[in-house]
């Protein structure tokens, strides 16, 4: 019965020492025990250690154990499992369980509980307690020497007294769990007699919990003799990184001195020789990154290196190329090769695609969770469902899991349906009333297109084989007298669906296809799933749950299902975690993210007891886990780890950004590697020094490389600059039979244009055909203009985005003008004048139309809910402070409304324009104007044009220019040549406007009277275009007109002339405005019908129709390549807009302004 203690540093052979000292003994099956107690994940190694220096005979009497296993190992010889051992998904449904119960009566954590990870925190609460012997009654005790100047903690002492009281009381029926296990271990220590006689050593740890320490004085109690080793080194020199070890040194001496245990001398290795480093550099770095002071490493450093990479990939790049170099060389095979990071989640998919790039075999240590196998995401989300009633998204998660039986191309059609019509809710779903929904129809249209009757059957057929299962799955569980019925109708559904037996296929397929990992884990979650239906019944069998409670803990246990997934290979790269090392014995070690606040670790977060709480809980001998401040120098023994991990080669390397661009620090370790190496260089693809600059560094392994010359082969093609051996890569690739096709395909593409070939003439004009005329509306014209290829997408293949069902621009503009023409007709049938309008009689007409449409459009969105039903309201304020403006500025007008919502090329209202392209085509014209005023002045008939926006719209004479806002013009032209059929007199161009549906914002500085208010509104809704260059016909506009007018652009000066920011054009202009648009279509159209479709948008300032173009996935408009260029529409004066429209059409402005 003693205990001894070997202290020494990395590398200075304390595990060796265990070793051999097991060597030495008798090994023969009737010899006494040895024992060697390690960590978890160093139990394999230690085993393959022995197997290597000792052979086969160290298994007759020698264990290698972790705590765990050793429990395990005494349960099975002496007995002592006498309960069922509680998983941790088991645990945190018992968590949730007494949480819910307890709600009403938890003061601190009342809200907290119902929080997304509370479950987490509380479990490890729990947890952390039973560590650290901490029971109920200590918690009571502590509470009782509260005063109330720490009532905040009193409070959390009582919250956390029932939870664990009511926890344990429950746990303890029927299971234990991972901790009770310890607890009992210790119990079942005395009475076993596990240890006696034995011979026990204990290496790898660096501290041990409370429950740890009571179980190792009872082994050193029983034992022949216990040795503990420790990573420390007593010098006094190196700060805090023994600090940790050193305390458990000191707290062994302490528990041998209270229980009378001789503690023989220590054994301190730190004074022989290193034999674990095989660089002097590595080994000075152990030696001095913590010593005060240190010594500087004179010499060229070889096997250390730092490295600065742009972010993580090119930090993963820079690995791969690198860990290549070394196996090439031969020095070192993948299995001598580690790569560790503190983020694993964070590397982890860059690191597993980089290495299959490279080629390079690699395991990444991490425990996989479940939550992402389709058969977890379709419990799941057939429980979400039934508990937030048939949303979208639970309803399609469900279906596209692969596990249910219907067809991708059903559930597309189904789920196109289901996003256009806004369907959602279970009495939609299952309502026996089939959906009769429109597909693809806007706000107005009256007609169903005739394919749609078919496809609606369709849909329903495919409705109802969703529904019914579902639905009857739901009324069972409805019905189910508590948890062990829904978990019994779980498992029926899975079955009756035939989804257990589908994933018992899957199994079959990778592991045929000799996809090995993806086998495993489909294997291992079908008994994850059976083993967490079975604890949701052992610990929650006879409970009565609501079913979103029971799915929420059905999730909790999933969540905490982990899979440790078995390496493939012995030669692999190990990918890990920093705190999780599970081999010493590593030769070359990048370190990858040595960030600030990353390595060491910045630990902010406090949990449920802050550190203030700790503090005063360890003055009343409750001691528990490390505060925030002690767990930050326990990261100095984890840098010290880290650092002293590799035997031979040591990569640190650090971003300069994350992936959003946002700057990062280097650790504080980076710097004081560089002070201890002078002459060590920090590399970087960013500033690459001349010592590391390998301009080979580009040809690695073939697909990299081949991915490097895709992006040079442009540069040789070219003729530019580029490195002569990337022809002698070009040589390799061509002459290798794998790679012979692909690069041939690669050299094709450089030729490679997304440029679309003009189409046939004959096939573009049938293609726009209708009735055997080419007819055409205004904005088709204006969106050519604006990119041909958009065009031809739009409205010659008539590809449509997937409807969704939401408000959309063209939905609410038709809306607005549908209710502002039935104002107008309203209006008119009741002869009334748009004068004698008040705000109340245009509030209440405007509210009776708007609900009547709704009426009449029962699926309209504006029905759908709460939200649209806002939307409503607002449009209706928006209508009627329109139509109050228009009332307001025909008060003070001479220009009466001669007709709204008028068509032109209908053959009803007017005949179309047409037009007699040079190729001797016809192109007819047609459109709608959504309002003609006329006034009679000096015996003349002057037209004026309204266009209602809902969205902003100025007249810009530019854009007019080149084609892309001739709308106005080419409506007025239109009425020109059609008045004496319309009007029946010939009529001459007054004015065409834009008018803004709107209910302006007004700032105000102060306080503002309804007459100044009214003016500021007449000013925001102000008309827009051109006008007349009459005083009498811009005055016939706006009577009261002085100064510059509140209603129409423009204004006089004081000598009676307009002023300059007047939009006004003389009737010479309106006729070479008139001609020009003219001769603008025809250009238009000859380029349509001639079946040009060139990719080339426009570009106006930073304005580029791209933007919100639903077809750039199509086009792929790029302008690095070489024929994807802009159209650029500068801005010109008026006077050379004026002067080139002169110049097209020949005719004489004679200097008009």
């Amino acid at each position: 019965m003693s205990l001894r203690l070997v202290i020494g540093r990395s590398g200075t052979g304390k595990s060796t020492l265990c070793i051999s000292e097991i060597k030495k003994r008798d090994l023969s099956s009737s010899a006494k025990k040895i024992i060697m107690l390690v960590p978890e994940q160093y139990t394999f190694e230690t085993e393959n250690k022995l197997l290597h220096e000792v052979g086969e005979k160290f298994q007759l009497n020698t264990y290698v154990l972790s705590f765990q296993r050793l429990a395990h190992k005494v349960f099975s010889e002496h007995g002592g499992i006498t309960k069922l051992r509680m998983q941790e998904s088991g645990k945190s449904m018992l968590v949730l369980k007494v949480l819910n119960e307890l709600q009403d009566s938890l003061t601190s954590f009342k809200t907290a509980s119902k929080q997304k990870g509370f479950i987490d925190i509380v479990s490890k609460t729990i947890s952390e307690f039973k560590k650290y012997n901490v029971d109920s009654e200590v918690l009571d005790q502590v509470k009782g020497n509260m005063d109330e100047s720490r009532s905040d903690l009193k409070n959390k002492i009582t919250d956390l007294g029932r939870i664990y009281s009511s926890f344990q009381e429950k746990l303890h029926k029927s299971h234990v769990d991972s901790e009770d296990i310890l607890i009992d271990l210790s119990q079942k220590i005395d009475e076993s007699g596990f240890f006696n006689d034995a011979e026990v050593w204990i290496d790898e740890f660096t501290n041990f919990t409370p429950i740890q320490y009571e179980i190792i004085e009872k082994i050193i109690a029983q034992s022949i003799s216990t040795t503990i080793t420790l990573d420390l080194d007593t010098s006094g020199n190196f700060g805090d990184a023994f600090l940790v070890t050193a305390n458990t040194y000191n707290k062994l001496r302490d528990i041998c001195s209270e229980n009378n245990i001789r503690v023989d001398e220590t054994i301190n290795l730190n004074k022989e020789k290193n034999y674990k480093f095989l660089s002097r550099e590595l080994l000075h770095l152990e030696q001095n990154y913590y010593s005060y002071p240190f010594k500087q490493y004179k010499d060229e450093v070889k096997n250390l290196r730092i490295y600065k990479a742009n972010n993580s990939y090119e930090e993963m790049e820079f690995i791969a190329r690198d860990i290549l170099r070394l196996v090439r060389e031969g020095k070192y095979r993948y299995k001598d090769i580690a790569v560790l990071c503190r983020d694993i989640e964070g590397y982890e998919k860059i690191a597993s695609v980089i290495c299959n790039q490279y080629g390079i075999p690699s395991y990444i240590d991490k425990k996989k969770d479940v939550m992402g196998n389709p058969i977890i995401v379709l419990i799941n989300s057939l429980f979400d469902i039934i508990n937030k009633n048939w949303t979208y998204e639970s309803v399609f998660k469900y279906l596209k899991t692969g596990l249910v039986d219907i067809d991708n191309d059903k559930i597309d059609l189904l789920e196109n349906y289901v996003l256009s019509n806004g369907i959602k809710g279970r009495n939609k779903w299952v309502s026996d009333d089939m959906w009769d929904y429109d597909i693809y129809k806007s706000f107005g249209e009256k007609e169903r297109d005739p394919e749609e009757v078919k496809l609606i059957n369709e849909i329903n057929e495919i409705r109802d084989m969703i529904s019914q299962p579902i639905n009857n799955f739901y009324e069972k569980c409805k019905s189910a007298k508590n948890v062990r019925e829904v978990c019994t109708y779980l498992y029926e559904f899975l079955n009756e669906f035939s989804v257990l037996s589908k994933m018992e296929n899957m199994v079959k397929y990778f592991q045929e296809n000799n996809i090995v990992d993806m086998a495993t884990e489909c294997s291992k979650v079908l008994d994850i799933i059976m083993e967490v239906l079975d604890e949701a019944v052992d610990v929650l069998g006879d409970e009565k749950l609501p079913l979103d409670e029971f799915a929420e803990i059905l999730n909790t246990g999933f969540m905490k299902y982990e899979m440790s997934l078995i390496p493939l290979a012995l030669d692999q790269v190990t990918i890990g975690d920093i705190a999780k090392i599970k081999s010493k014995d590593v030769k070359a070690l990048y370190v990858v993210g040595v960030n600030d606040g990353v390595i060491p670790a910045v630990n902010k977060e406090e949990g449920i007891l802050s550190d203030r709480d700790r503090e005063f809980l360890k003055e009343q001998d409750v001691v528990l886990a490390s505060d925030t401040k002690t767990k930050a120098r326990e990261e100095q023994h984890i840098v010290y780890n880290i650092l002293s991990t590799a035997r031979e080669y040591l990569v640190l390397s650090y971003c300069a950004a994350d992936f959003e661009g946002k700057a990062l620090r280097p650790s504080i370790v980076i710097p004081r590697i560089k002070k201890i190496f002078p002459r060590l260089e920090e590399e970087s693809d960013i500033y690459s020094g001349e010592m590391y600059f390998d301009k080979f560094k580009r040809v690695s392994a073939p697909l990299p490389t081949f991915n490097e010359f895709i992006c040079e082969s442009r540069n040789i093609t070219e003729k530019k600059q580029y490195e002569k051996y990337w022809l002698q890569v070009y040589t390799w690739f061509k002459n290798n039979d794998e790679w012979k096709i692909k690069t041939e395909n690669m050299l094709k593409a450089l030729n490679y244009t997304n440029q679309a070939e003009d189409i046939d003439r004959e096939k573009i004009k049938e293609m726009y055909e209708k009735d055997g005329k080419l007819t055409f509306n205004i904005s088709m014209i204006e969106n050519y203009a604006r990119c041909p290829f958009s065009y031809y997408i739009k409205y010659g293949l008539k590809a449509k985005d997937r409807k969704i069902y939401e408000l959309t621009a063209p939905d609410l503009g038709n809306f607005m003008h549908e209710i502002l023409d039935e104002f107008t007709n309203s209006i008119r049938e009741e002869n009334m004048s748009w004068s004698d309008l008040s705000y109340e009689k245009c509030k209440s007409r405007i509210n009776e139309l708007v609900d009547k449409q709704l009426l009449e459009n029962k699926g309209s969105i504006f029905n759908s809910s709460k939200r649209y039903r806002y939307f409503t309201d607002r449009f209706k304020r928006m209508l009627t402070k329109s139509v109050t403006i228009i009332s307001e500025q025909m008060k003070h007008s001479d220009f009466k409304v001669y007709k709204n919502e008028f068509s032109f090329g209908n053959y009803k209202d007017g005949e179309p324009i047409k037009l007699d392209l040079p190729s001797g085509d016809e192109v007819f014209l047609k459109g709608r104007i959504d309002r003609i005023d006329t006034a009679e002045i000096d015996g003349n008939t002057y037209i004026r044009i309204i266009d209602y926006k809902s969205g902003y719209k100025k007249f810009d004479l530019s854009e007019l220019y080149y084609g892309i806002q001739i709308q106005l013009l080419v409506y007025i032209d239109a009425l020109l040549k059609n008045s004496e059929y319309i009007l029946k007199t010939q009529a001459v161009p007054g004015a065409i406007f834009y008018f803004r549906i709107d209910d302006p914002i007004i700032n105000v500085k102060g306080r503002m009277s309804e007459e100044a208010v009214k003016k500021e509104i007449l000013k925001k809704l102000k008309l827009d275009g051109l006008m007349l260059k009459d005083p009498k016909i811009v005055k016939a506009m706006d009577n009261d007109i002085e100064g510059t007018s509140l209603i129409i652009p423009a204004g006089f000066k004081k000598d009676g002339d307009f002023s300059s920011k007047s939009a006004v054009v003389t009737e010479r202009q309106f006729e070479a405005l008139r001609k020009y648009v003219n001769d603008k279509m025809i250009e238009l159209c000859e380029d349509m019908i001639s079946g040009k479709i060139t990719i080339e948008p426009i570009k106006q300032g930073l304005n580029v129709p791209c933007t919100y173009c639903e077809y750039t996935s199509i086009c792929q408009f790029d302008t690095s390549m070489s024929d994807n260029c802009y159209r650029f529409i500068y801005k010109k004066s008026k006077e050379e807009i004026w002067e080139a429209i002169s110049k097209e059409t020949g005719i004489n402005l004679g200097g008009e302004k």
